[in-house]
Formats: structure tokens, sequence, C-alpha cells
């Protein structure tokens, strides 16, 4: 059975992400130990917060998942997704992991959208031959809580969505996968999105 590290840096609903990756069908462990990172199958970042303090608490377990992505698929969720860009202009001008080109802007303010972005909202597959989206019609819905949004190129878009302007969703690069919604709190959908990633390792 596929072992998944769910990486523990004092951010995130670990719980239900690990829960989620078992019903997906992975055997997953949430663990802040290099070796157990490195060892692994699959990698899965996940986190809710603030940017910076997501970088500083992951701390020394920087390298070893930049490392880790040369051999194996991670998987960022919300925070956990940002963090895998270049930087943030969230509370100051912040460096990320640098796993996919592009930057974290904050949503503009918009007449009638309030911030955070808070529910349910449809995906629009960019990639649709994408493994990760198999099975994940136009339009799907997803469950997102963030007042950040990650703005990166076309050709790391996996998914947009609309909310005060377009934005990637999902994104990609090489071997690393980000979210920005909570695939564990989206159903059937985002149960067939884990089990896609899965998939893949």
């Amino acid at each position: 059975m596929t072992q998944i590290a769910i990486i523990d840096y004092g951010l995130g609903n670990l719980r239900s992400v690990i829960r989620g990756l078992e019903k997906a069908g992975a055997r997953a462990v949430i663990t802040d130990n290099p070796e157990e990172i490195a060892a692994a199958d699959g990698l899965v970042l996940p986190g809710v917060g603030a940017f910076h303090e997501g970088m500083d608490q992951l701390g020394p377990l920087k390298s070893t998942v930049v490392e880790a992505t040369r051999e194996v698929p991670l998987l960022g969720i919300c925070l956990g997704m940002q963090m895998l860009m270049e930087t943030s202009e969230e509370h100051g001008i912040h460096n990320g992991l640098g796993l996919i080109p592009g930057r974290v802007k904050r949503f503009p303010k918009t007449p009638g959208y309030k911030i955070p972005h808070m529910g349910w909202n449809s995906l629009v597959p960019e990639k649709p031959d994408h493994p990760l989206l198999a099975g994940i019609r136009p339009g799907e819905y997803m469950y997102f809580v963030h007042s950040f949004y990650a703005d990166t190129a076309p050709e790391y878009t996996l998914t947009s969505t609309e909310y005060c302007c377009p934005f990637s969703s999902a994104v990609f690069h090489n071997n690393v996968f980000g979210v920005q919604f909570h695939p564990e709190k989206s159903g059937s959908a985002g149960l067939r999105m884990l089990e896609n990633f899965i998939g893949m390792i």
C-alpha cells in the first residue's frame, strides 16, 4: 500500500487530511521526521494560516521537502499550495519553496465579494487530460477558505476559479501539485482528486 507522509510543521488540519487520504486508499502518517519524509512514496503539505508563519514553522524541513520532490510527488493543500510558490505578499514579501513559478497575491477589494473567499466554488479544468483531474467534471465544486491566491502562468495552471478575479485553483510543475481548495472537505469530487494523486505515486 502506498505510504504518504503528511508533513507536520504545526499548522494545518492534519486529522481531516489523514482521514481523507485513508478513505482514498492510502496509508498515511503524520510526521516531522526528515527520514520518514525522505522515505515516503508521496508527500502532502497541508496548512492553514499565514504564509510567513508556515515558512518559519517549516524551518529545517524546507530542504528535506525540496529534495524529496525530485523523486516523489507532493501535493500542497490550501496554505501548503501557496508555500510551493516563489514569493508571497502576505504581511510583506516572503520567499516560498520555489517549486512552482509564481507569487501569492491578495484578492483585490471588489464590491459584492467578501474576503476571505469562503465556501463552495467551481473549477474550470485548464488541463482536462491531466491525471490529477481524471473524473473531475467542468464546473465541479470544491470547498475554499482563503484571502490570498496563487498568480502563476497558464502552463502551470491545472484548474482556474473565479472570485473577485480569475485565479489558479490547482497548479503543477514537474512532480509538484497544489490545490487551493480542501479536497478532504469537498465530498466525492475531492475524494476523487485524492485518489488521482495516490494513483500517480
